[in-house]
């Protein structure tokens, strides 16, 4: 992807993340594939590759490939809106190659190690062994020092710069972005003490950190793709923001049901976990509203003549990612969550497979939809595209990889609620009861489908690669 027609720094240094998180984006599938086909044929590359270990493959590729994608979507958006070169640039370039460098080193020692002794030697350089922030603790030092490199580049800017809403929240929300995964990083040989802790990370660094800044993405995607009125969008970010924390930090409650704190979580970690999708979709409606009763008549008013109305969306596939983020996380993080949030249905369906489809539908739903929106809108920039149309890869990537993980959901809903009512509520969660669950026809054929939904996505994630890649080429666009 040729950078031609970008003349910031801190631009160019957004593609190089974007590149590496797309790259990442791939690993993470192809090794939730192999788990997904070890799970139907337990001896899959017996001896070579551990099912524990693509599932760690499958898991932390998502989360840094996310945070990769993070990171350049902000240095993508800072000159934008603060009107200035990000400051420290330099600096931020070379984080960028130390973060690469010991994500490839990281994937290697779990691939070629895989397996340490119970010694802190291993907590330090294989393996932390904690379930999605596995990442040895070498790597999670590393992995503070590149994020406060950049919350400082990101700070030194908004204070140097035009000073915008969108870049005020991104500034308060990357220093809870940080400092939370600190929480993580502490060993305790209290197991509810470790599970406490531990949630601050799962949770609140994603739940809470994440939310709020894909509501400035959102903010900042709606403005630029639509020319959307900056006083709505923020009226909305500052509502979300509010409305975010406020259930982000109380909803963290519904992780606190079985693991030894008191009873007053279950009420209110059921009440607030099922507020939190509430405020982003409610933004991405009232804004869409706004615009249409306003800028889009008014824009359209000039085209009397119906041929000749024109679409006033300047990037067509981002703006598609963008309204399938709005809604995937309104039902993977709020449908699908609030299935199993309440503490008397918890009970049945904690640990079930109805957590994996609430993961994956949330996941993709809230945040690898927007990043993959701002990567379309960093490849109209590169290439100097006026208006962006969907072409035929985008179609066949974004209905094949959104078509696939809502499979696999529906799928691994099915095999969740067979869990549900034979281990759990028929036979009282004994071992003989969890393995009658996993040999049942319904949960076998659902895992099936599972794997069969994960090559649709794969084969989508091919499609989207090749249309980032040579879309700039494509004669579909206005220059």
């Amino acid at each position: 992807m040729a950078n031609n027609h970008i003349t910031s720094e801190s631009k160019q240094l957004a593609t190089w993340y974007f590149t590496f998180a797309a790259v990442l984006f791939g690993a993470q599938l192809l090794f939730g594939l192999v788990a997904a086909i070890q799970y139907v044929m337990p001896g899959f590359l017996y001896g070579i590759l551990d099912f524990s270990i693509a599932r760690i493959l499958h898991i932390n590729a998502l989360v840094v490939w996310m945070v990769f994608a993070m990171f350049g979507a902000v240095y993508w958006l800072l000159p934008d809106e603060t009107g200035i070169e990000t400051v420290g640039i330099k600096i931020g370039k070379l984080l960028f190659w130390i973060f690469a460098a010991a994500i490839v080193v990281v994937v290697l020692v779990y691939l070629l190690v895989q397996v340490g002794p119970a010694t802190d030697g291993t907590i330090w350089f294989i393996t932390e062994g904690r379930e999605y922030i596995e990442a040895p603790r070498w790597a999670d030092w590393g992995i503070v020092v590149v994020a406060l490199g950049f919350v400082g580049n990101l700070f030194l800017t908004g204070i140097k710069g035009r000073q915008t809403g969108i870049v005020t929240v991104l500034m308060a929300d990357m220093i809870a972005f940080a400092g939370l995964y600190l929480a993580g990083m502490f060993f305790t040989d209290n197991i509810s003490v470790d599970q406490y802790w531990w949630w601050w990370v799962i949770h609140l660094w994603v739940e809470a950190t994440w939310e709020v800044y894909v509501g400035a993405l959102a903010a900042y995607g709606l403005i630029t793709m639509i020319g959307a009125h900056r006083k709505v969008v923020e009226m909305w970010l500052w509502i979300e923001v509010a409305m975010l924390f406020g259930s982000g930090i109380l909803g963290l409650g519904h992780h606190y049901f079985w693991i030894g704190t008191p009873e007053y979580w279950w009420e209110i970690g059921a009440l607030f976990s099922a507020l939190e999708p509430l405020p982003l979709v409610a933004m991405f409606i009232h804004v869409l509203y706004d615009w249409g009763k306003t800028q889009g008549a008014e824009m359209n008013a000039e085209h009397t003549d119906e041929d000749h109305v024109k679409s006033v969306i300047n990037n067509k596939p981002a703006f598609t990612w963008f309204t399938l983020n709005a809604f995937g996380n309104f039902l993977g993080a709020g449908i699908w969550g609030f299935f199993h949030t309440l503490p008397q249905v918890n009970l049945y369906t904690h640990g079930t497979q109805f957590t994996s489809a609430h993961g994956h539908l949330a996941f993709f739903g809230a945040y690898a939809t927007i990043l993959v929106g701002m990567m379309y809108l960093a490849v109209q920039g590169t290439n100097g595209i006026k208006v962006m149309n969907h072409t035929k890869a985008s179609i066949w990537g974004t209905s094949m990889i959104t078509g696939g993980v809502v499979g696999m959901t529906v799928a691994l809903t099915i095999a969740g609620y067979v869990q549900v009512l034979v281990s759990r509520a028929q036979m009282g969660a004994t071992w003989a009861a969890y393995f009658d669950g996993q040999s049942g026809l319904w949960f076998t054929q659902a895992m099936d489908w599972r794997l069969i939904m994960g090559v649709v996505t794969f084969l989508g994630f091919l499609f989207l690669a090749k249309d980032l890649l040579t879309t700039g080429k494509s004669p579909v666009h206005e220059r």
